[in-house]
């Protein structure tokens, strides 16, 4: 009996080691994956360490600093100190020949898309003074700041479709003014030629911000958060029907999604600290059935997912936006303490430029609350 005892203990000390071994396996297997996704904690590398002047696009940003309006000298507030306010300004991708393209001390420009074609910008601008006052709006201009044309009142986070003929933008949850991101509530098209409004199909589109109209006009990418049944996730739907995915479901977490020129891959920020990318399937478009029928798109994928580059979590990195070549990004980097939010104060936060292999730099200096960049997709 106990010669059966002891044989029976060694059969199971050996499964046991057995099991602790493919246990083991399995972690290390868990954590190679994990591995192979992530990026250790990294800081901008001096600025002469990337040839950015071979980068031939130029880059549009948000800033709140000094501003005099333009032929004007510098206006002071009520203590004597110079007047700041939100303004649009250009520059070369190694941040030379920085340009204010607004200059109106009055009211605060942010948020600018170049137009795909390179030829305008969609912005919003906060105007009127104080929460019952101040109201955004949308407007557009060309790209030297030139002809101003309003699009809507209490509107917000717009994009371009991909022939720059429409302009979609987000409605205003409330009348009062706010700079909560989230605080919207239905998306309409504005077609520039008919001037003309057109709610979209989907009706529960819902505290959605950060959208991205596909290149091939089929889809949205955008972030939503406490709203459509979601938490705070990166959903797809469609422009033109009512399908909507949680891209979740691919590894795909964070805010602020961003599509190549060619819908193929995307980039955003998985939480405060690292930008990711991944490859994007959107379905082939114009694909019909045997008898001519069109046929829905593909449910769209996302493969590949891995980080781009990671900071140290007294900073944040948002607002990462992909080159038209699709080689480099762009993205603010700064101070925990900043507000990544549309008219968010951000002192001490910077423009970078990043390769997709993660060497990054500083391509401003002066903190000034730079914000949201965003690539001109024509060459210098």
């Amino acid at each position: 009996m106990m010669m059966k005892s002891i044989a029976l203990a060694v059969v199971l000390s050996g499964a046991v080691a057995q099991i602790g071994v493919s246990a083991e396996s399995n972690l290390a297997q868990t954590n190679a994956a994990d591995d192979s996704r992530t990026k250790p904690v990294s800081v901008p590398l001096p600025k002469d360490s990337m040839n950015l002047r071979q980068i031939p696009y130029k880059i549009v940003h948000e800033t709140y600093r000094p501003t005099s309006g333009k032929g004007s000298p510098t206006q002071n507030d009520a203590l004597g100190s110079p007047k700041r306010n939100w303004e649009i300004f250009i520059m070369n991708a190694d941040g030379s020949e920085h340009v204010n393209l607004t200059n109106t001390p009055d009211i605060d420009e942010m948020y600018p898309h170049v137009s795909p074609d390179g030829t305008k910008i969609v912005f919003v601008a906060d105007e009127g003074r104080g929460r019952r006052g101040k109201v955004r709006h949308v407007y557009y201009m060309n790209l030297d700041g030139s002809n101003r044309v309003h699009v809507v009142a209490n509107g917000r986070e717009p994009c371009w479709s991909f022939d720059g003929k429409s302009i979609a933008y987000l409605k205003g949850e409330y009348d009062r003014y706010t700079t909560r991101e989230y605080a919207t509530s239905g998306l309409t098209y504005y077609h520039l030629d008919d001037d003309w409004h057109q709610p979209h199909q989907n009706e529960e589109l819902h505290h959605l911000y950060a959208i991205c109209w596909s290149p091939d006009g089929r889809w949205f990418v955008g972030a939503v958060q406490g709203g459509m049944g979601y938490s705070d996730t990166i959903i797809a739907f469609e422009a033109f029907g009512k399908r909507v995915f949680d891209l979740e479901q691919w590894g795909v977490r964070g805010c602020r999604p961003d599509l190549n020129a060619d819908g193929t891959r995307m980039v955003w920020g998985e939480t405060d600290w690292n930008l990711q990318t991944g490859e994007v399937d959107l379905g082939a478009p114009n694909a019909r059935d045997r008898v001519g029928e069109p046929l829905k798109s593909a449910e769209p994928k996302v493969t590949n997912v891995h980080d781009i580059l990671r900071c140290a979590r007294q900073s944040k990195v948002y607002h990462v936006d992909i080159s038209p070549d699709s080689k480099y990004i762009t993205f603010s980097y700064g101070p925990f303490s900043g507000g990544q939010q549309v008219g968010g104060m951000a002192e001490g936060w910077n423009i970078c430029v990043a390769d997709l292999d993660g060497n990054w730099v500083q391509i401003t200096n002066d903190g000034l609350h730079n914000k949201e960049p965003d690539w001109v997709p024509v060459k210098n």
